[in-house]
């Protein structure tokens, strides 16, 4: 049963509003009972609603009499915010499930929005007004941007998510790392001026912060899953915003979610501004901004009230269809150029090849493309196959990742030296090219199958 768990890390320590969360957290627990109960009645859900809706409205005038009561700075922002949950989003919503007839979709629709606004809200903007998660980067110079909105983006992971998260890279430029879900916004300035962001989220991250909201194994990415994902990433952003006083002028004037194909696109028509790659722990989060639209003119129209849920819908359907026909990532390891240049040769009309030709070259692509399997030379000097694999389990991102050694001297002892390592298998150089494909081919299939 999903259910939304009230826990210390939701608390403000002001009294009556702990007291209106509890209830707005209640009450959309009730909604998602009501939304699984295929025999639910139109009649409960509109209450449900009408509840939720209404304790909201009241929830809203007392924290902003708060705020006003301690001369709270950001007054104006924190009820800007308000304003527009309830007099646009919620009266588009519950219009939506009225057309649809409260059906499970709309219901469901309805619920991950608020929950996405609800969770994120609560714990960047009301978290705000005790100082807790606030930072203003100010006058900083150029060269310090990017570092502040490096470390900008860790914190807010950490406030939002509740996760951990360190930079791997910055400068990510669209490679891939595994299914992903990818929230588009842009922004609009005076004198026209546009601003576009991207945030990324690995499939597994994204299902991670359900799991943690919902008090469940969240299984896979669905309609609740994005519209979570969508209202958090609105609320993230605005946290960025906050943050950074010069981009506070800009205002959202378009969503939009991208497939990976789409990213790719977008990254070879505009390089951005601002690459960030983070790590968060359980799975890989991307921060990209860039001074323009990088998909205008193409047809990837924008979300809004009357399109949304059919919007969600096809997304899941065209990211899951281009998930299933992408090649998988072998990424080989080698000091030879023969070797390297030999395999992707043999490998790459089915996969896609990448290629390292020493142990740190091999982990920084693994960091950055997450393979689907490593061919790892045994024989490299310096730092050889095995220091190699110890560092690939020794992070638990890549740990799980399967390692074929590949090794030029099959003797009974080389073997065994091989194989006491644990790897998937072994591969000897001077086997037929036919066998060594075969060999991986089975592999890979056996990999889909599990």
């Amino acid at each position: 049963m999903k259910q939304i768990t009230w826990n210390d890390r939701y608390k403000l320590g002001i009294d009556f509003i702990d007291k209106e969360h509890k209830i707005l957290f209640s009450t959309m627990n009730k909604l998602l009972t009501i939304s699984e109960d295929d025999d639910k009645s139109e009649w409960v859900c509109r209450e449900g609603v009408k509840f939720l809706k209404n304790h909201s409205f009241v929830h809203f005038e007392h924290e902003e009499a708060y705020m006003k009561s301690i001369d709270y700075k950001d007054y104006e922002i924190h009820k800007r915010l308000h304003d527009d949950f309830r007099d646009k989003t919620l009266p588009a919503l519950e219009q939506e499930m009225e057309d649809m007839g409260y059906s499970t979709e709309s219901v469901r629709h309805f619920l991950g929005v608020c929950i996405g606004w609800v969770i994120s809200h609560t714990l960047t903007e009301d978290m705000a007004i005790l100082g807790k998660t606030r930072s203003q980067w100010v006058c900083i110079p150029q060269e310090q941007e990017q570092e502040a909105m490096a470390q900008t983006i860790v914190q807010l992971i950490h406030d939002i998510f509740h996760l951990k998260a360190k930079m791997i890279s910055e400068q990510y430029g669209g490679q891939d790392f595994g299914k992903v879900v990818c929230c588009r916004f842009i922004y609009k300035g005076k004198e026209k001026k546009r601003w576009e962001v991207i945030l990324i989220y690995e499939e597994q991250l994204l299902l991670k912060i359900m799991s943690g909201i919902l008090n469940m194994d969240y299984p896979k990415i669905d309609d609740m899953a994005i519209n979570v994902g969508r209202y958090i990433s609105r609320q993230f952003m605005e946290r960025v915003r906050e943050s950074f006083p010069a981009l506070e002028k800009f205002e959202l004037d378009k969503e939009s979610l991208l497939t990976y194909d789409q990213l790719q696109e977008s990254f070879e028509r505009e390089h951005p501004s601002c690459s960030l790659l983070f790590d968060a722990g359980a799975g890989y989060f991307a921060f990209c901004a860039m001074n323009a639209d990088s998909v205008h003119g193409k047809n990837i129209p924008a979300i809004n009230p009357d399109n949304a849920m059919d919007m969600v819908n096809q997304y899941i359907i065209m990211e899951n269809k281009e998930w299933e026909e992408q090649k998988k990532k072998i990424l080989v390891v080698d000091d030879s150029e023969f070797m390297l240049k030999k395999m992707a040769q043999l490998l790459e009309k089915d996969y896609n090849v990448l290629e390292a030709s020493s142990s740190v070259a091999a982990i920084q692509s693994i960091v950055v493309n997450r393979p689907n399997l490593i061919l790892l030379d045994y024989e490299m000097p310096i730092c050889d196959g095995r220091q190699t694999l110890e560092m690939i389990r020794a992070e638990k991102t890549t740990a799980g990742i399967p390692v074929i050694f590949l090794t030029g001297r099959g003797d009974r002892e080389s073997v065994k030296k091989v194989m006491s390592l644990k790897p998937e298998g072994y591969l000897l150089k001077t086997m037929p090219e036919d066998e060594i494909k075969k060999f991986i081919d089975d592999f890979m299939q056996k990999q889909v199958e599990k």
